[in-house]
């Protein structure tokens, strides 16, 4: 009965170890189905990001937004349905998340080059994010692939967890914390805001109120954010944001951090040592940020025979 048993909880083992195998992401996991697909997706982001700089930093942040809420999974592309409610319409994405109709290209381009409907939403995502990093000039890395999508959104959970501009460090590192990510995941991919411009209505509390920011950074800022109004006026967030470089990092240690959760990064606390080691080594960012985003793209993906790989984006086959 014993040595049975024993029989049972080896196979069961090896089962799970091949089962582990065969349904964890990989580089190569289009490689023999569809050889066309990566450089059809990296084509398209790159007519995009070279129309409009600015659509590197939304395309990245698309990834950031759909990782965070129940994992990699495409689910921030649907549209509302009689069943959900659609995540575009939470608060850390209503009126800000953007770039969906580039995605809607890549779909279409990649289905037309493989064939048939192959490359999920989600690991779209994952490879238009690191195209747009490298397309501003910085760091590549292997995108795991072989996520499926979702067939469900969460509007309520997108509420809950996604990070928000006026978090301070402690809650920054506890909602990281929550999805596996360390203080260097935080800080490195914070970091992704070397790219890309924030709306008035997300830093205005802090170019007035904050006592933790350069005074002629601030003054500079309000002209193009009163008080009043100009919700969406746009700021950049450091000197350059259609360049991946280290200028960010530089921006934080001079107090000149444009939302409340960026300048919370060097402000006196256990961060700020990586803060000024970035700012200074732009080899350690483009390093760190790269393992980062491998990190986040692996968050709870749906693999194997989980989920579905969805013919259009917005919505549900």
């Amino acid at each position: 009965m014993a040595s049975s048993a024993n029989f049972l909880l080896h196979a069961f083992v090896i089962w799970l170890a091949l089962a582990t195998t065969a349904f964890s992401l990989s580089p190569k996991f289009y490689d023999k189905v569809c050889p066309q697909a990566l450089p059809a997706i990296k084509k398209v982001v790159l007519a995009a990001v070279h129309k409009e700089p600015r659509m590197g930093a939304s395309l990245l942040r698309l990834h950031f937004h759909d990782c965070f809420v129940n994992g990699c999974d495409g689910s921030l592309l649907l549209d509302s349905t009689s069943n959900f409610e659609t995540e575009k319409n939470a608060r850390g994405n209503l009126n800000s998340v953007r770039g969906f109709e580039v995605v809607d290209q890549i779909k279409a381009q990649v289905d037309k080059v493989c064939g048939r409907p192959v490359v999920s939403c989600a690991d779209i995502l994952a490879v238009a994010a690191r195209d747009s990093v490298v397309a501003l000039g910085g760091p590549t890395w292997k995108v795991r692939l072989g996520r499926r999508d979702s067939t469900t959104a969460s509007k309520t959970l997108a509420d809950s967890v996604l990070p928000s501009a006026s978090m301070d460090l402690p809650a920054l590192i506890n909602n990281f914390k929550n999805q596996g990510l360390n203080q260097r995941d935080l800080v490195a991919l914070s970091g992704g805001h070397t790219i890309g411009l924030s709306q008035c209505s997300i830093f205005r509390n802090r170019i007035y109120n904050a006592t933790n920011i350069d005074p002629a950074f601030a003054k500079k800022r309000r002209l193009t954010c009163p008080r009043v109004g100009g919700n969406t006026n746009l700021a950049p967030f450091d000197p350059t944001p259609a360049r991946f470089d280290t200028a960010y990092f530089k921006n934080l240690v001079k107090q000149r951090g444009l939302l409340t959760s960026d300048q919370a990064l060097f402000n006196g606390g256990s961060t700020d040592e990586l803060v000024k080691t970035y700012s200074l080594n732009p080899e350690a960012f483009w390093d760190d940020f790269s393992k980062s985003m491998i990190k986040m793209g692996n968050i709870k993906p749906l693999t194997g025979k989980q989920g579905q790989i969805r013919v259009n984006c917005r919505k549900v086959n």
